[in-house]
């Protein structure tokens, strides 16, 4: 080991890493988790006047709540993958600082805004467009910063990209948990959104704390003056006769190489980002749109009944999910040259029909063959360990086929490619439970 490559002291750069992936799915989760309260919210009993006729309250409303899981997640995904495509592509000529201090500044700021609209009474529609607006902007800035987080942690070693994934696994634990407690304690709706919102909110503002912190920390200062690094050899290789044909032409020599660079640098990682981005079309395209509908086949079964979901499908998906992607911290088998990675992701595959054939509720087309709860639970900690550790092994291979003076462009495009999963399941969520 090289001497001169400083600690990470007290394991700082790691948690402040574990802080800043809490922080960019913690808001969407909590979004998730709050979907009762915003429904219910779509049923306030007030009129709705259009032109010289009433609308019938009782049917805008059912049109509203029907439709708003759906449109949510349209809002969540495609404008995740826009913001993650453009992050990917111009992150080069944004400052780092900007895009990453400016995405956590606005999402908190729109958490500010929903705390505030818990308290405030709105007609349905109105409160329904707001929330979706919302929603289009959280993801929007969470893509940019999901991305350039990872391009951030490209040039860092391979082990400070776990801290990433397994802050954003314990975000999505830590809003299942809260959901439960929610149950738990029957408190009002609104009382538990405007916790959940407030929650959100200390959570942004504390990875907006570490973020500022990390530039001040001698490990993370050592690999980001690296970076620029291989660029200043070269340079000083390079005769006084080069360096003034250079100066002649810079312009030509910059747009060669930003059109070149992003599809040469796909080239070298296009096995890693296929994969994960498979990862996610798999795990997205099964969860929740055909989990959530499993139903528990234990015969009076009382609070199983009310905690089965919440449970078996949310709190062991989420949990399971945050130990593979923490496991890649102390195991990273198979390596990054490794066909077995893409090969274990493509058997993934055999959960979308085992999932399928377990008791899901209403089902038109296809039996039902694991009938016992049991079968489900395992299902459901196998398909959630084995997303979490296998796409967090791509995401961290990924940047580590490059020079580390690519690292960071290849960090965007494993976050752009993690996210066109993400849309890809969205979409494909609808075909596997019409199939059922």
């Amino acid at each position: 080991m090289d001497p001169q490559v400083p600690k990470d002291k007290y394991n700082g750069v790691w948690l402040i890493f574990f802080m800043l992936g809490l922080g960019t799915l913690l808001p969407w989760n909590f979004f998730m988790t709050a979907t009762m309260y915003f429904t219910s919210r779509l049923s306030d009993p007030q009129p709705l006047n259009e032109g010289n006729f009433s609308v019938n309250q009782t049917e805008a409303r059912s049109v509203l709540q029907s439709k708003f899981n759906n449109v949510m997640t349209l809002c969540a995904m495609f404008p995740l993958l826009a913001f993650s495509c453009l992050n990917s592509v111009l992150h080069q000529r944004i400052p780092q600082k900007f895009r990453i201090a400016g995405s956590l500044v606005a999402i908190l700021l729109l958490f500010l805004v929903t705390a505030i609209l818990v308290k405030v009474d709105m007609e349905p529609l109105p409160f329904f467009s707001i929330t979706m607006i919302k929603i289009i902007c959280i993801n929007s800035f969470g893509a940019i910063l999901q991305g350039s987080l990872f391009g951030m942690a490209g040039v860092l070693p391979a082990s400070h990209t776990t801290p990433i994934m397994s802050g954003q696994g314990l975000a999505g634990t830590f809003a299942a948990f809260a959901m439960i407690c929610a149950i738990a304690s029957g408190s009002a709706l609104k009382d538990s959104a405007f916790g959940y919102f407030i929650t959100a909110c200390v959570v942004i503002a504390i990875a907006m704390a570490s973020y500022v912190a990390l530039p001040k920390l001698e490990f993370y200062q050592y690999y980001q003056s690296n970076q620029s690094q291989p660029d200043e050899d070269e340079e000083n290789k390079l005769g006084l006769m080069k360096k003034d044909q250079n100066k002649q032409e810079p312009s030509a020599a910059e747009k060669s190489k930003q059109t070149t660079s992003v599809f040469s640098i796909f080239k070298k990682i296009w096995v890693m980002a296929l994969s994960v981005c498979f990862a996610f079309t798999i795990t997205i395209g099964t969860f929740p749109a055909v989990t959530v509908d499993v139903r528990s086949t234990i015969a009076d079964s009382g609070a199983w009944e009310k905690y089965f979901i919440p449970v078996s499908c949310f709190l062991f998906f989420n949990a399971f999910d945050w130990a593979g992607r923490s496991l890649t911290a102390v195991c990273m088998w198979p390596g990054k040259d490794s066909k077995l990675l893409p090969g274990l992701l493509l058997a993934r595959v055999i959960f979308v029909p085992l999932f399928m054939l377990c008791n899901v509720q209403p089902r038109y087309n296809l039996p039902v063959y694991f009938t016992h709860d049991g079968w489900f639970i395992t299902f459901m900690i196998l398909f959630a360990f084995s997303n979490g550790y296998l796409a967090s092994l791509c995401m961290c291979f990924g940047p580590k086929k490059v020079d580390p003076s690519e690292a960071e462009t290849a960090g965007a495009i494993m976050a752009f490619f993690l996210s066109l999963g993400l849309a890809l399941g969205a979409s494909l969520s609808f075909l596997f439970r019409g199939i059922i």
